[in-house]
């Protein structure tokens, strides 16, 4: 089949199962021909990857796709603009009669099919079933130089929590096999991956819903024989799936970060249930309790949701006491959006969009000094620190991470002293910290 030829643009919004989506779409054009650009002005052809969880990732993604369409009539090149991604899947045709510059909206179940949609001249919207699953065969388009790539293990979700689009928009949970797994994994060190942070909507629960039943642990355990991997990292464990087994193989291995990501919601019961989380403040607790028996040094993050319908300030109130008590390392705080399609959407709520922030800041500030006093105990201890970029400061010219910062979503470090190089791991001493950035000094 004849090449394709053009410069290709990709927006990536939302979160790192998105990005890798488009390191697909990249990676497939860029083998068809195209050559992939960093300037959306210098583009024959601009995807947006589009983000459609909540109303905010919504509204963003909206506004992108708006301002490419405002630049497009102003480009005399005759601009494509493609739309994909999970906002894509939920309203393709309504997008494409609304943004008459839009060429093409493609689903989430078309990545693997972008070349044959870069071929299209005819104005469409092609949203099918959200059943694409990427295997290591597909190379993926990685910014230069980087030493840190997410591994999505798993597509799509099967727990049906009441207030999420995932499982419309990405389907049922479907998991890779192991082998392929590993073959990406050997691929990315290959080319000079050292951090690998495995993703899915739902790692814990990797490998039910396939034949020979692989599990988390044994995935963990094999990855971590691969000679030149220095880190792994875990995200997106769901508290109800989460096993003893899974913890005891994370501490055994000396690559597997000490970090685990538990996504809570809530605490009280009574939401917890509401929300169809498949577990109770009991056994939320329980996880804790056994995550930090066998890993007493692990770093947890964790997210939560407030102003969910029925959250009473009591309910409210019993979430705030459980995060003093419980001392995460890392939280994030969502205020609930009432998502169409979705069962909790049938569910009338009282609670106002500005008390709904307002409890966003309350949790917020408490964790803000929670963070700082545990950040203050690290101060004096020696970290192993990923440097991953240069920093534009005199004081600390570059910054990285240590083991308990996954990228993106928590704080980072700022490192100073003779043999920093982006890239580079390096040992160093915790010499100051603030709310959530640590500062060191290379030994």
């Amino acid at each position: 089949m004849k090449k394709l030829s053009g410069k290709l643009h990709i927006i990536s919004l939302g979160c790192p199962k998105n990005l890798i989506d488009s390191e697909v779409m990249g990676g497939l054009a860029r083998l068809s021909g195209m050559t992939i650009t960093d300037e959306p002005d210098d583009a024959d052809t601009v995807i947006v990857n589009t983000c459609g969880f909540i109303r905010p990732a919504t509204e963003e993604s909206l506004e992108v796709i708006l301002t490419l369409a405002e630049a497009k009539k102003k480009n005399l090149r005759n601009q494509r603009l493609i739309v994909a991604g999970c906002l894509a899947q939920r309203y393709g045709n309504e997008l494409l009669a609304e943004i008459p510059e839009a060429d093409l909206v493609i689903g989430t179940g078309e990545v693997g099919n972008i070349v044959r949609h870069l071929r299209r001249s005819r104005r469409t919207a092609v949203i099918t079933r959200p059943d694409f699953l990427m295997s290591a065969d597909h190379e993926r388009l990685l910014p230069t130089h980087s030493v840190t790539a997410c591994l999505k293990i798993s597509e799509g979700c099967s727990n049906a929590c009441s207030y999420c689009v995932i499982p419309s928009v990405r389907g049922r949970a479907r998991s890779r096999r192991p082998d392929d797994i590993l073959r990406e994994a050997e691929n990315l060190v290959a080319r000079g991956i050292r951090e690998i942070i495995l993703i899915g909507q739902d790692t814990a629960a990797y490998g039910r819903d396939l034949k020979t039943r692989p599990d988390l642990q044994e995935l963990l355990g094999a990855l971590a024989s691969i000679s030149s991997l220095r880190w792994i990292r875990l995200l997106y464990t769901h508290p109800a799936h989460i096993s003893p087994g899974i913890v005891e193989t994370m501490a055994r291995h000396e690559k597997i970060c000490r970090y685990l990501d538990l996504p809570v919601q809530h605490i009280d019961d009574s939401v917890l249930a509401a929300m169809n989380r498949g577990t109770s403040s009991a056994g939320i607790k329980e996880v804790i309790s056994m995550v930090r028996t066998i890993m007493p040094d692990a770093a947890l993050r964790t997210s939560l949701i407030v102003g969910f319908p029925g959250e009473t300030k009591r309910r409210f109130e019993r979430l705030v006491d459980f995060v003093r008590k419980t001392r995460f390392d890392h939280l994030g705080v969502f205020t609930y959006s009432r998502e169409e399609g979705t069962a909790a959407a049938k569910t009338p709520s009282r609670i106002t969009q500005k008390e709904k922030e307002r409890r966003r800041e309350i949790i917020m500030s408490e964790q803000a000094v929670i963070s700082h006093a545990i950040n203050q105990e690290l101060v004096g201890s020696v970290q192993e620190v990923l440097i991953d970029a240069t920093s534009g400061r005199r004081d600390y010219p570059f910054v990285g991470r240590c083991r308990r910062q996954a990228p993106e979503i928590d704080g980072v470090t700022y490192v100073k002293g003779p043999g920093a190089a982006v890239g580079r791991f390096v040992l160093c001493r915790i010499t100051e910290a603030d709310h959530y950035d640590l500062y060191a000094q290379i030994i």
